[in-house]
């Protein structure tokens, strides 16, 4: 009977876990893509606003709050107030490549549906930029080389996902390992291991 009970309840986190790790994923996903959609909207709309990047790592910084929310909730709900870092880095991580994935799949999506000529578009503010800041026409020539070979490479859709993940990945890895500093915590009447 006590196993039956102990399986039961440990069944019952299982689910908890993942159903916690399933909505924060899509809520952190939905979040930073939906930013990313939006910035990209502004800037295709309005040629003097600047694209930032300080925006950008904004965006995945307040979507990767869920991570830490994600966590929490699970500890608190479902673990007693207890968890482990390994857990906790664990469903961040889960969390983080839900979310990210979205992130990927909304820009593979909007790029090859919609703004096909986005990689054009950003190469000529690029170039337009440097111009104006009056750099040399040899670092100009040097820019357009670069863009251009960053254009051919954004034509494989392979690399457009490899450099989307990199992006967000980084930020959400720190996200992840903070959430799991800060929440780990281990039962009160626990007792040092013996060695």
């Amino acid at each position: 009977m006590h196993i039956a009970v102990k399986f039961a309840s440990s069944t019952l986190k299982t689910i908890s876990m993942r159903k916690t790790i399933l909505i924060y994923g899509l809520v952190s996903g939905a979040i930073v893509s939906t930013i990313m959609i939006a910035s990209i909207q502004i800037y295709n709309s309005n040629p003097n606003f600047e694209p930032s990047m300080l925006i950008g790592y904004a965006s995945m910084l307040i979507a990767f709050i869920m991570i830490f929310v994600g966590v929490k909730n699970y500890r608190d709900q479902s673990l007693g107030g207890t968890i482990t870092f390994g857990k906790a880095f664990k469903m961040g991580l889960l969390i983080m490549l839900i979310a990210s994935t979205i992130y990927v799949i909304t820009w593979l999506i909007y790029y090859y549906g919609f703004n096909p000529e986005y990689m054009e578009k950003f190469s000529a503010k690029v170039i337009d930029n440097l111009a104006k800041e009056g750099a040399s026409a040899a670092a100009i020539a040097e820019q357009k080389a670069q863009m251009k070979m960053w254009s051919e490479m954004y034509q494989n859709p392979f690399f457009v996902i490899l450099l989307t993940y990199s992006e967000i990945v980084p930020v959400g890895l720190l996200v992840t390992l903070f959430s799991a500093l800060v929440l780990k915590r281990k039962p009160e009447n626990s007792q040092p291991s013996e060695v």
